[in-house]
């Protein structure tokens, strides 16, 4: 099956979390990744909640998001067993696109230290 890589809803709030808790990402879901929370940022025009799914199972997510000056890329995160097959890079191009469709003319990758496997992928994008 080819990789799809749609926008995400609220709807696909608890498979986001899986995603980001499988990958080892950091999750605070008594703060900014509450529920009610992610709803608000998902129906701004300028974020966009992307995710990259096989045969409708998620396997990958990444937020973009514009702040009017620059493009932030943040919280990329490909389940663990489906790492090395170029998803993170589908999912860092779609994100680039959505931002640029925005009027983002400078993108910044926003990582967390630990997050060795994002690094890698942002690296190899070029960033």
């Amino acid at each position: 099956m080819e990789p799809e890589i749609r926008r995400l809803t609220i709807a696909d709030y608890d498979e986001i979390v899986r995603v980001w808790s499988d990958a080892g990402l950091p999750y605070k879901p008594g703060g900014r990744e509450r529920k009610d929370m992610l709803a608000k940022e998902m129906t701004r025009p300028y974020c966009a909640f992307l995710g990259l799914e096989i045969d409708g199972r998620l396997l990958g997510v990444i937020i973009a998001n514009w702040d009017g000056r620059r493009g932030w890329l943040n919280r990329l995160a490909i389940d663990p067993d489906h790492r090395g097959k170029r998803y993170a890079g589908l999912l860092i191009e779609a994100a680039e696109q959505f931002l640029e469709s925005q009027g983002a003319i400078v993108l910044a990758g926003l990582i967390d230290e630990e997050n060795l496997p994002s690094m890698a992928a942002f690296s190899r994008a070029g960033y």
